[in-house]
């Protein structure tokens, strides 16, 4: 891409801020070699590497590339055999660390969303733990050589601190006497010249003897290297010679090891590198509030709400665009300040960033193409060393552009024609923009020359376009109107500005009739538009307030749902819990029944038992079934005595025997119960032949069914007993059962004397006793039935 053709598009200073948010330097290196790609399969890989590099950072932030720098000059000076300094080594084993920790944040994230790309590059990074280690066992992160490096390092430096620590003593028994203080200018130790000396008066120079290693400004004071300590000294420098010659050895070991794996070495910088310029790129999206555009290679761009990244987001008047479906080229009239510019310079920037696998600040849902080339004349191009005027300026740029393209190419021309006389510019413009177009280039120009509005209207595959203008503020509004040629708004603007209405009258009378139809017309299409887009924005904003009407009242319906979900199932699992209850005390009653008629020798039939602990399986409620989302409130057709209904509550089945108001009396099974009708569900109607007869439900049972013959009520009070009398009272009637046996126990006689003056009432109940002998005395109640 023409590096001019970039520096008009603003496209440098986008470049800068992808810079500033690269953590390392190779990332930043990175960045600032970043082009547009011309390959559309290139640039999907690209943006797809942002886009996952977005999402890590929206997961879970940015990763710790602390501690990465540049090891690409030092790995190659070690390929070369150069040895390399203690902070270069420790600088590579930090790089290392540094990958590896990155590789482990991307896989981390990888596990619980996927980043294919960036999971792949990570796992292209070589294990270097070991020449890690091998490092950091020999350097600190200060950049000095441990004494571990090696056992000689260790040796020579404990006799270097040793006679150090000799030197010393000997300088401060000196210093300390008496007689030597005064012919010291400060009691101190101090080094000079890698030598202990100590700061002597200049006229006691001889008393000392030694060395003089260095004097003060002043000539005052001589730091002098006492006779006595030379040799110490010496011994001591040797020692020193010592540890840089093995300090050497180390590092040249250690820089080996580098070269050996130098090649691996220069591919993981160049990894990492990649990654930070990808995660740069990724917080440039963030920063820009951008999102990942949808690219093609058929010339087709379509911008919703596109922004120019480079104008504060409070500022900025979003473009909506497209360019390549209906129309290929744009022809944008109006006055100057309006915004055309703007407009010209966000398609050509935006292409630009896109292809570069940047995100783009635009609405999702945009689209944007590969071109092979972007050509621009924007701007006022004026040479006064090349001696051109505007005019040839802009020209010397188009002819080259004409030179230069092709169908796959987008070209922007900003005041096509300008500089020169009107009537000559705009049929110069005609036949440029005929030619581009004839072309198949994707175009967009802006002029003001109003012949070409007449152009953009006739000519298929062009559109005119304006920037909108308010004339009651004087102000244009930078939006960009596709479909609306531009109005030139002198008059009405001379007229608010408080011009004669003479003057203006005469005005209008110079205007050619047919240019007055032309902005008559527009003025017509702008006044339409304009009550469109009203129509428009309500519309949206009435189908935006119904859809959140339709998701709260879904959200408060299924919350409905949940609990009543909740409840049933609370409700069926106290049941369940109320009968198993029911059935362990049952399996204790037949245990002890059982062990009665061993030890009574009473005979207690087998079958009898297992009969009653079936009865108490089949009591047990079944797992209701998830009713519908959504229950109908109203039913299709009206229940009749006769029908076939379900009970919600009791999700059994049974039949309408007659209706009382809101209620209905179902039989269900040997049972009949009053059940509410909206308790109730048709399922199948009776049929309708005689619709005045009413339908009668018949019971027969005989005595081969299995009828409970006795009631156990011990335990109970009597309001439940008397619940549970009537209930198998009403069993044993339609049974034909004609004795039956309510066992009540003795106690203090309370349950004994409610149970028989509820039965000196009941209908069914033709006579009743205490038991006799055998039968449970006082304890049984013995009936005989009707």
């Amino acid at each position: 891409m023409d590096q001019k053709i970039l520096r008009t598009m603003d496209y440098p200073k986008i470049i800068d801020s992808l810079i500033q948010f690269a953590q390392t330097q190779p990332g930043k290196t990175l960045a600032g070699q970043l082009a547009p790609v011309a390959d559309l399969e290139d640039v999907k890989r690209l943006l797809q590497a942002t886009d996952e590099a977005y999402k890590v950072d929206r997961l879970k932030g940015s990763p710790p590339f602390g501690g990465i720098v540049d090891i690409v000059p030092a790995v190659k000076r070690a390929r070369i055999g150069g040895t390399l300094s203690p902070s270069e080594l420790y600088g590579i084993a930090a790089t290392l660390f540094g990958g590896r920790r990155i590789s482990k944040y991307i896989e981390g994230v990888h596990e619980e969303d996927p980043v294919e790309l960036l999971s792949r590059l990570t796992e292209e990074l070589s294990d270097q733990k070991a020449l890690e280690n091998s490092i950091k066992r020999c350097i600190d992160e200060n950049g000095e050589v441990l004494d571990s490096a090696s056992s000689e390092l260790s040796q020579v430096r404990r006799e270097l601190r040793g006679g150090e620590a000799r030197i010393r003593e000997k300088l401060e028994g000196m210093i300390r006497s008496s007689t030597a203080s005064k012919m010291l200018q400060e009691q101190l130790i101090t080094i000079r010249n890698d030598r202990f000396v100590i700061p002597v008066k200049s006229e006691y120079r001889s008393y000392f003897g030694g060395i003089v290693h260095d004097q003060s400004g002043s000539g005052a004071t001589l730091f002098i290297e006492p006779e006595s300590i030379v040799a110490m000294n010496n011994k001591l420098r040797e020692t020193k010679l010592r540890e840089e010659r093995e300090i050497e050895v180390i590092l040249q070991k250690l820089t080996a090891l580098v070269g050996e794996q130098a090649e691996l070495l220069l591919f993981d910088a160049d990894v990492l590198a990649q990654l930070d310029f990808i995660f740069a790129k990724g917080r440039l999206a963030h920063v820009m509030k951008a999102t990942l555009p949808r690219m093609n290679d058929r010339g087709f761009l379509k911008l919703k709400k596109g922004r120019h990244p480079l104008i504060p987001m409070e500022q900025v008047v979003p473009i909506d665009v497209e360019l390549g479906n209906q129309y290929t080229s744009i022809i944008v009239t109006g006055p100057n300040t309006g915004g055309k510019t703007v407009s010209l310079k966000t398609i050509g920037l935006l292409s630009l960033m896109a292809m570069s696998g940047l995100f783009v600040p635009a609405e999702d849902g945009s689209q944007l193409c590969v071109f092979d080339a972007i050509y621009a004349d924007i701007g006022d191009e004026q040479s006064i060393e090349q001696n051109l005027s505007t005019f040839s300026s802009h020209m010397t740029n188009i002819i080259s552009i004409l030179k230069q393209m092709s169908p796959k190419s987008l070209v922007l021309l900003d005041e096509l024609g300008a500089g020169t006389d009107p009537a000559e510019g705009s049929a110069l413009a005609i036949a440029i923009l005929e030619h581009i177009h004839a072309l198949g280039c994707r175009m967009v120009a802006t002029t003001h020359y109003s012949e070409l509005k007449a152009y953009a209207y006739e000519r298929k595959g062009v559109i005119n376009a304006s920037m909108e203008f308010d004339v009651n503020t004087l102000s244009p509004t930078y939006r960009l109107l596709i479909g609306v040629p531009g109005r030139s708004n002198a008059f009405a603007i001379a007229e608010r500005l408080g011009l004669s209405a003479d003057i203006l009258e005469f005005a209008r009378g110079e205007v050619k009739e047919e240019d007055l139809r032309v902005e008559n017309m527009i003025a017509s299409l702008e006044e339409n538009r304009l009550g469109a887009e009203q129509e428009r924005e309500s519309a949206e904003k009435l189908r935006r307030e119904m859809e959140e009407l339709r998701k709260r009242h879904e959200q408060e319906l299924e919350k409905l749902e949940q609990q009543r979900d909740k409840r049933l199932e609370k409700a069926e699992d106290e049941a369940r819990q109320i009968i198993e209850k029911a059935r362990q005390e049952s399996e204790k009653i037949i245990e002890d029944l059982r062990r009665l008629a061993q030890e009574e020798g009473a005979a207690v039939k087998q079958h009898k038992l297992i009969e009653a602990r079936k009865a108490l399986e089949e009591a047990e409620p079944k797992q209701r079934k998830k009713a519908p989302a959504v229950r109908k409130a109203l039913k299709e057709k009206a229940i009749e005595p006769g029908d076939e209904v379900s009970v919600y509550s009791l999700n059994q089945k049974g039949h309408v025997v007659e209706i009382a108001g809101k209620e209905a009396v179902v039989q269900l099974g040997i049972m009949k119960m009053k059940v509410s009708m909206d308790d109730l569900e048709l399922i199948k109607q009776q049929p309708a032949a005689k619709p005045a007869q009413r339908s009668v439900t018949n019971l027969k049972r005989t005595r081969d069914d299995s009828i409970r013959s006795e009631l156990d009520l011990r335990g109970s009070n009597l309001e439940e007993a008397l619940i549970e009398v009537d209930r198998f009272l009403d069993e044993a009637f339609l049974g034909n059962l004609g004795q039956v046996y309510i066992i009540h126990g003795k106690g203090t006689g309370v349950l004994r004397t409610g149970i028989q003056d509820y039965l000196r009432r009941h209908k069914h109940v033709k006579s009743y006793r205490l038991g006799n002998y055998g039968e449970g005395g006082a304890g049984v109640t013995v009936a005989e039935l009707k």
